[in-house]
């Protein structure tokens, strides 16, 4: 079995493990408000609807950073009109999801010649990113960040309580369309890394893994940037070990990481809720 420090020797897997980090972070708060607004149908859509963007982006002359964020950007766009006028988006989403993928392939495999092939657009090529795809990883941490320290407290007040959030005047249509704007751009900067199929390994596995474990929105936080990276770190060197693609890798770790917080969950629900059985005293009467 290869060292772990092979992690640190290598030029390739020092990059991959900055973009990880960088990915823990914005993925792991942004995962807390996407679990706690239910956004993970969302946050899966927005990598699939990029997929046509990115295929084509390299032959039309196009940055395929800047293509994949219009159209993720442009999928929020559309679901935040959706939920301003009362009608369901989910089953549009799915539609959009299906019809994504299919025209992604089409156009990979008849219509243009795409620069990368459809395999690592869809499952990610982390070994073999550029300087572009880490600047784009760290303004999406940094922008998770601070939005959560500047909107976090209004963001939570919407989640527990839309209608109490309205009765304060607070900016609901706008603090939710900022939230699905950070959130798909967020997602596209993660294609490169882990592929339009598996964003949500990064984006919603840790976050919904911490939330069976913790009791507080801090311990929430904390547990889902933990989480991301703990899964990151293992998944690449997993992928590394036994030679496959690390965004597979990563996105197994994750499922595996969520298994056990739920087991770990159930045992704790379990024991608060079992009886407390009282210890006797020499003549048989309980203290």
């Amino acid at each position: 079995m290869p060292s772990p420090l092979d992690l640190l020797t290598l030029p390739f897997m020092r990059t991959a493990l900055v973009e990880l980090a960088l990915l823990a972070v914005a993925g792991g708060v942004l995962g807390v408000w996407i679990v706690l607004r239910r956004l993970a149908f969302f946050t899966h859509a927005v990598g699939s609807v990029a997929f046509p963007a990115l295929v084509v982006s390299g032959p039309i002359g196009v940055s395929s950073q800047l293509a994949g964020l219009a159209a993720g950007l442009g999928y929020a766009a559309g679901v935040g009109s959706a939920g301003r006028t009362g009608r369901d988006a989910s089953a549009a989403t799915g539609l959009l999801l299906v019809a994504s993928l299919a025209l992604g392939v089409v156009l990979a495999s008849d219509v243009v010649r795409a620069p990368a092939a459809v395999d690592l657009l869809l499952f990610g090529t982390l070994l073999g990113l550029d300087g572009a795809d880490i600047a784009s990883s760290a303004v999406a941490a940094a922008l998770a960040l601070a939005a959560t320290l500047l909107v976090g407290r209004a963001w939570l007040a919407v989640a527990f309580d839309a209608a109490g959030a309205r009765a304060l005047r607070l900016p609901v249509q706008r603090l939710d369309a900022a939230l699905l704007a950070l959130v798909a751009a967020a997602a596209v900067a993660a294609v490169p890394a882990v592929g339009a199929l598996l964003v949500t390994s990064l984006f919603i596995v840790p976050a919904a893994a911490a939330r069976l474990i913790t009791g507080s929105v801090g311990a929430l936080f904390a547990a889902s940037v933990g989480l991301a990276a703990l899964q990151s770190l293992v998944g690449l060197y997993v992928a590394y070990a036994v030679d496959i693609s690390p965004g597979p890798a990563i996105a197994v770790v994750g499922a595996s990481l969520y298994a056990c917080a739920a087991l770990a969950g159930r045992s704790r629900g379990a024991a608060a809720q079992a009886p407390v059985t009282p210890v006797l005293d020499a003549r048989g009467v309980a203290p």
